[in-house]
């Protein structure tokens, strides 16, 4: 039996197989402190965008330089091309298939910022390549899957960083670190907050995709259905085949928050969540045109109907076995803040001697029922607050998984949290979970919901 170290297991599977015979362990130790980080951004839309510019930026001070821009839809190249070579000097390659990018044995790391049903299979692949990986919240679709990307990352020593960028911000390890000093005593509960109003994205009818579009290659592992605009570019996050709603999309975030601040570094024993999709018409009717223009570069249409499948609004409430709890709650429609800044995004924690919020990355602690903080964040010069693409390229070149600041562990644990939280949803009923084991007491119809049945030859293996 040829042993992992001697070259990488080509998949058999259909698409997996990827047949690159080089070595993942050695590949990824020859980058020096003088060498020059080759990369590939894949999924160049809305965050993708800010990838680009983040590395961009880098440029210089890290030593890296974006090869190759990659994604399913031809049409977004030209602006991504655009920044890079403004930026930098450099005119990237363009490519829609990402397997002919992992086959570049010249790309030393690759930015995986595609739909939330990618995430796995791409950094899978990834990490068979020998690629180190930057791959976006949540980590997987699915709880199974974000186990088998740790397994990957680290079988073929590769760094894996999650885009929880809060885990670079100086602001955010100062306030992590008051708390884990007892600033405001033990500390029983955390509260995560998602307060977003979103207006409906309309429906339309099942249509041919644009000839530009790779319908096939952006389903991937998802079951296959009919092109339909409203289940495309960026709504996909409202639909259960390529999305989490609200609460795996922003609530990775700060259920992430919630967790290392609470010092949970396993899974809880009990989940149970609630919610619904509120706020919109039932009835069918001539929507405004053109709607208006959100986030994501997609119309929204006021209260009309919509044939969004995810909640927008859903209360989730995550016990551990020391009894300790995280909260989490995700309003999408009108709502009032809470905290005493007024959050819409952000943290509440409770303790024995008093209370913090995170807002953004500003903090304040409060000490019994006292109105005025003891505590808190200071103005910090620029560049203080952090940048979690820089600590992914250090951790590159260090080898060391333990710089990440955000390793895929981290990211699996609080990922999790938003998954299991919609399969609570999903069936209705709240869930005892095994931790140890990854799987419910015995209840098999929510193990189900623990995996997904994969479209072939898009198969996320047993065996990485």
């Amino acid at each position: 039996m040829t042993k992992r170290r001697d070259f990488i297991k080509t998949s058999v599977t259909g698409a997996a197989g990827l047949a690159i015979g080089m070595n993942a362990r050695s590949y990824a130790s020859i980058i020096g402190a003088n060498d020059r980080i080759i990369l590939a951004v894949i999924g160049i839309r809305n965050q993708g965008t800010v990838h680009i510019n983040s590395f961009c930026d880098l440029k210089s001070s890290k030593n890296v330089v974006i090869k190759t821009v990659c994604d399913a839809d031809e049409r977004l190249f030209p602006p991504a091309v655009e920044i890079v070579s403004k930026k930098t000097g450099a005119q990237p390659l363009t490519e829609w298939d990402l397997k002919k990018v992992l086959d570049d044995k010249e790309i030393t790391a690759v930015s995986i910022v595609m739909p939330n049903h990618w995430h796995a299979l791409a950094t899978i692949w990834a990490c068979q390549a020998g690629k180190h990986v930057y791959v976006e919240k949540p980590v997987s679709h699915n709880v199974w899957e974000g186990r088998k990307m740790i397994e990957a990352g680290r079988k073929y020593d590769v760094r894996v960083q999650v885009g929880l960028n809060n885990r670079s911000s100086q602001n955010i390890i100062e306030a992590i670190k008051f708390l884990h000093d007892g600033g405001i005593g033990e500390i029983f509960m955390a509260r995560a907050l998602c307060f977003k109003a979103r207006d409906s994205y309309g429906i339309a009818k099942d249509s041919l995709p644009p000839a530009t579009f790779h319908y096939d290659r952006w389903l991937g592992p998802a079951p296959y259905r009919p092109y339909n605009e409203k289940r495309s570019h960026y709504n996909w996050h409202w639909y259960w085949d390529t999305g989490n709603g609200d609460t795996g999309n922003t609530g990775p975030h700060q259920l992430d928050l919630a967790r290392w601040g609470m010092n949970l570094n396993e899974h809880p024993v009990s989940i149970q969540s609630a919610g619904g999709l509120y706020g919109f018409r039932q009835e069918e009717c001539q929507p405004p045109t053109p709607g208006k223009m959100v986030y994501g570069g997609v119309e929204t249409y006021g209260r009309d109907k919509t044939s969004q499948e995810t909640p927008n609004t859903q209360t989730a409430a995550f016990k551990y076995r020391d009894g300790r709890m995280i909260e989490f709650e995700c309003r999408g429609r009108y709502t009032n803040h809470e905290g005493s800044r007024g959050q819409e995004v952000g943290n509440l924690f409770y303790g024995s001697e008093g209370w913090l919020e995170i807002s953004g990355s500003a903090w304040s602690a409060f000490r019994g029922r006292e109105r005025t903080p003891f505590a808190g964040s200071k103005e910090r010069t620029e560049g203080w607050d952090g940048n979690h693409w820089a600590n992914f390229l250090d951790a590159v070149r260090s080898g060391k998984n333990d710089d990440l600041h955000a390793d895929i562990s981290e990211g699996f644990y609080s990922s999790s949290l938003a998954l299991l939280a919609n399969i609570s949803y999903r069936l209705g009923r709240s869930l005892n979970f095994m931790g140890e084991y990854e799987k419910f007491a015995n209840d098999p119809e929510a193990d189900t919901m623990l995996t997904r049945a994969y479209r072939r030859p898009y198969v996320v293996p047993e065996e990485v």
